[in-house]
């Protein structure tokens, strides 16, 4: 893949602080597409393929974890356009420190096949994903604890659904 190793864009962090998020760059550089990615695209690269399918892209996310950027567990941080969106109790979300997997991911793990599937992937994910991502996100916040982080980490490793507690 010619261009740079490592994708960096700019993401909503706690309390509205925006921060530059780093992962393996899985698209063609200046692909000009949507911050929307769906399964089978073509400005994904055969290799980036690969790296989502195992979430290998998020590896250097934890340089994110280590510099107190993000955490482990929390809601995954926005591109500022949609979490500009959030409105009144929904922007509580951003009290939290952004996370590398959380209930919301874990139920989502397949978004990219499932916009594949959509007419109109981006209204879908607007309209559908994206407020469901939000009202997990708040449960969470209300929910949180070192044991359920613990247990989300856990779930993620081992490829296991979110307890229907977390996101129902």
């Amino acid at each position: 893949m010619p261009g740079p190793i490592f994708f960096i864009q700019k993401r909503v962090g706690q309390h509205g602080k925006l921060f530059k998020m780093i992962k393996f760059r899985t698209m063609k550089v200046d692909h000009g597409g949507s911050s929307i990615s769906i399964k089978g695209e073509s400005r994904i690269t055969s290799l980036g393929a690969k790296l989502r399918k195992y979430k290998l892209d998020e590896l250097p996310g934890l340089w994110n974890v280590l510099i107190g950027d993000m955490s482990f567990v929390g809601p995954r941080p926005d591109v500022p356009g949609y979490a500009d969106k959030l409105e009144g109790n929904d922007r509580k979300i951003l009290q939290l420190k952004p996370g590398i997997t959380g209930p919301a991911s874990m139920k989502y793990s397949n978004e990219e096949n499932l916009l594949a599937q959509q007419d109109d992937p981006i209204k879908y994910n607007d309209e559908v994903i994206y407020p469901d991502k939000v009202r997990i996100n708040l449960k969470y916040l209300e929910q949180r604890s070192f044991w359920m982080d613990l247990q989300i980490i856990l779930y993620t490793v081992i490829g296991k659904p979110p307890k229907k507690e977390w996101v129902d």
